[in-house]
């Protein structure tokens, strides 16, 4: 884990210095125009497929898809911004003499309300409100029998206020927040008794019978730390980061959970553009499974960072 923790204080400091006279200098007060709402829409399908015949050196033929859709709504006036955003994507692949696996599955909402007392100041009074589950089940494949995850099994919201820092906040935030609910969902009844997403499991007596059925909502109550940074690295390229990082005050203090995605977006025309991303987790909550001597049985083992990396080519329209 120190070489993640390394690497994000490496992105934040690249931040700072990327805004150094936002930081030690206080700039004249803008003219005010008025308030100002501003709204973005955007979907987006991205498609890869291979093909063999007589291919010599081998392959499977395969096909796949991601289809998402992201839409903003931000206001601003002298004192408030209100950042607002719903994201939806989905995606599946499908190989030769395979079923149809899930490669992305998020539905997520996103609410920052900022209060700015000084116009010439960075610093905004901020609450913060987020929300993420999946739509469909999730499998540990080729098992398809048992689902691992549903919808809202897990779902996540963080709810919490504090202060946020950023001269140009659209594009640069750094939020601290000393008081964060989180709240973890598991709306199953049999992954929330098996205690999946770090819910209390279910308690049985020794002969199997159910005496206590597992919680479907376990809260904590922490400090959360998150920042974002858009910049244009080059011409029609832009660079996304994000990270959040919160521990709970109770439960193991000091003890980090890490959402972590840097993405890379390439502008090749007003329609067809391209995606170069990495998205890492780690959760102390979440436990992976190992398989064991019998076949298809597996055990819970300890948690693990968690990595997905994506590439994708196809076609985005702004609306």
């Amino acid at each position: 884990m120190k070489y993640i923790f390394f690497s994000i204080i490496f992105i934040i400091t690249l931040n700072l210095q990327a805004q150094p006279d936002s930081l030690f200098l206080k700039l004249p007060p803008k003219k005010y125009d008025g308030p100002v709402w501003t709204r973005k829409n955007n979907f987006s399908i991205n498609l890869n497929q291979v093909s063999f015949v007589n291919w010599n050196s081998g392959g499977s033929n395969s096909i796949s898809g991601l289809l998402g859709t992201k839409m903003i709504a931000n206001y601003k006036d002298r004192y408030f911004t209100w950042r607002n955003d719903a994201e939806f994507r989905y995606g599946v692949n499908k190989q030769e003499a395979r079923e149809l696996r899930k490669t992305d599955d998020l539905f997520e909402l996103n609410s920052n309300l900022g209060f700015q007392p000084d116009s010439i100041s960075n610093w905004f009074y901020s609450m913060k409100f987020n929300f993420r589950t999946q739509i469909s089940d999730g499998f540990k494949y080729p098992n398809t029998e048992q689902p691992i995850s549903r919808f809202m099994a897990p779902a996540y919201l963080f709810f919490g206020g504090g202060m946020e820092y950023g001269k140009n906040i659209e594009r640069l935030s750094f939020y601290f927040s000393p008081i964060t609910l989180k709240a973890t969902f598991v709306l199953d009844e049999d992954l929330a008794n098996d205690g999946a997403f770090g819910v209390d499991p279910a308690i049985y007596d020794i002969d199997g019978n159910l005496i206590r059925k597992g919680k479907q909502v376990r809260r904590e109550f922490g400090i959360l730390v998150t920042n974002s940074y858009e910049m244009e690295v080059l011409q029609n390229v832009d660079l996304i980061h994000r990270i959040s990082l919160y521990t709970d005050y109770l439960n193991r203090f000091g003890n980090i959970d890490i959402d972590w995605s840097v993405d890379f977006n390439f502008k090749v025309n007003s329609f067809i553009s391209a995606t170069l991303g990495s998205h890492l987790r780690y959760d102390d909550d979440v436990k992976t499974q190992v398989a064991t001597d019998v076949e298809g049985v597996f055990e819970e083992a300890g948690p693990k960072v968690q990595w997905k990396q994506y590439l994708g080519l196809g076609f985005a329209v702004d609306f």
